[in-house]
């Protein structure tokens, strides 16, 4: 009987496993391929587009915020750097790579107040 049991142990599977298909065995890999491109990098990089467009799209007059969370208005734009207008007297010069942050309502808001101030210096 031991024998039998010893021939049972090392007889071939059932079904020809000699003869598996290749990509099955690597199907399990390229999944986790695909999860990982789908969940991770694919968002990665459209995130860096948008960001290259905003800080490409930069221009005179956009409220901002930095990546160090200082808040102003872009006062001028170069090349590589951008003037931002924080207070009054008090302008800062940062690399465009350190706006993290782009809101147009600043020319908004200038226009409302200059209207503002327009219709009531008329009705004095």
């Amino acid at each position: 009987m031991n024998s039998f049991v010893f021939s049972l142990l090392m007889a071939p599977p059932a079904g020809g496993g000699e003869g598996a298909n290749p990509i099955m065995s690597f199907l399990p890999l390229i999944a986790i391929i695909a999860i990982f491109y789908f969940l991770i990098l694919r968002p990665q990089s459209k995130k860096q587009k948008e960001t290259q467009k905003m800080l490409s799209a930069l221009k005179k007059g956009d409220r901002v915020v930095t990546i160090g969370g200082v808040h102003g208005v872009i006062y001028t734009v170069k090349e590589s750097t951008v003037i931002v207008k924080v207070d009054e007297n008090v302008k800062l010069e940062f690399n465009r790579s350190a706006i993290s942050n782009v809101s147009s309502q600043a020319r908004e808001e200038e226009k409302e107040e200059k209207s503002i101030e327009a219709s009531t210096t008329e009705e004095k």
